[in-house]
């Protein structure tokens, strides 16, 4: 792959900005040259802008050198660096399977770039040639989600891979939901196709939302115009310690994992005995879609009760959508008795 043709010729050609930071590597007695305030140690300092040593140590768990990560602020920041890095705004266009997660829209919007729609199928099983129909000579991005949202669905590896291995631009494939899931992560296979970039995050399976930190997974290559793109202290050190702690309790996230398996399926049988349900979609992620009847009165009624779910009715193939989140026992409880109230009235 050439990525000279896909990368914007001004990002190609771009002098990134040199951070204090970036000009010296080590340890030192005394800094003075990045202009801190010599007090309040170590807040005064700038964080390391590549985030080294937490690289390193999530580099070990994905199984994957820490020149192939970039982390961000959350998956969004990768998200949009990827249009920032390979889009010609006004000129270029991405396409992305349909229904998925909106902020690839977003983006595309934000940064002038157009977005083709490819439908999946009425089940969301992902047809590869209608994915590669979509696409023309300005195509330059692929965006596929994998457990996707707001499905919950795995898309099939074999079509994933003919994408893959038949489209000449950048394939991203957000596995946010991917602990949830028992197939494997495509991060076996940065080596086998250097056009894929894999997005994860700690938001989900590691219980961090509001921390705020994703990770991108690619090419030296191309993490190398993440570096030249992002802004240069983009995770701060606060981030930076605190995830790296959490990462020393995996086993406490495998434990959480495994329990919200365990109340995804509980959960599925207790919403399949009510007599409004209609379907519960397959999912491989922390949440199930199910299709009621009436999604809007449902999605209201629940509210009401302080009970809050994500109405996705008016999505693309998700008519009468309601996503739900697994809880704890207790939430899921809280959630199965007032729709068994709402139930009786239903009947």
């Amino acid at each position: 792959m050439n990525l000279q043709k896909l990368v914007r010729s001004n990002i190609y050609s771009l002098k990134p900005y040199s951070c204090a930071r970036d000009e010296f590597k080590g340890e030192a007695s005394v800094y003075l040259d990045a202009n801190e305030n010599p007090m309040n140690a170590p807040y005064n300092r700038y964080p390391d802008p590549l985030q080294w040593k937490l690289k390193e140590k999530i580099a070990k768990i994905k199984h994957v050198r820490p020149e192939q990560i970039m982390l961000g602020n959350g998956s969004d920041e990768p998200i949009d660096l990827v249009f920032r890095i390979f889009c010609e705004p006004k000129e270029d266009n991405i396409v992305a399977i349909e229904p998925t997660y909106g902020m690839y829209k977003v983006c595309a919007d934000i940064n002038n770039v157009e977005y083709l729609k490819a439908f999946l199928n009425e089940d969301f099983t992902l047809d590869a040639n209608r994915v590669l129909a979509a696409v023309n000579e300005k195509t330059k991005i692929i965006f596929l989600c994998s457990p996707n949202n707001p499905t919950g669905n795995l898309l099939n590896r074999a079509e994933m891979l003919k994408i893959v291995e038949n489209f000449g631009g950048i394939v991203v494939i957000d596995e946010a939901y991917i602990d949830f899931s028992s197939e494997k992560s495509w991060l076996e296979e940065l080596s086998n196709h250097p056009n894929i970039i894999v997005l994860q995050t700690f938001s989900k399976a590691w219980g961090l939302a509001s921390v705020r930190c994703g990770m991108a997974f690619a090419s030296e290559e191309i993490i190398s115009y993440f570096n030249k793109v992002k802004y240069p202290y983009n995770i701060n050190l606060l981030t930076q310690n605190f995830v790296s702690e959490q990462l020393d309790y995996e086993d406490r996230k495998n434990e959480w994992v495994s329990m919200l398996l365990e109340q995804r399926t509980n959960l599925e049988k207790e919403l399949k005995k009510l007599p409004f349900v209609e379907k519960i979609y397959p999912t491989d992620a922390n949440f199930l879609l199910v299709k009621v009847p009436n999604a809007n009165g449902i999605y209201q009624y629940l509210v009401n009760k302080g009970v809050i779910v994500r109405n996705r009715n008016t999505v693309s193939l998700c008519q009468g959508g309601l996503r739900v989140t697994v809880g704890t026992l207790k939430e899921n409880q809280t959630l199965m008795f007032e729709l068994q109230k709402f139930k009786e009235n239903f009947v």
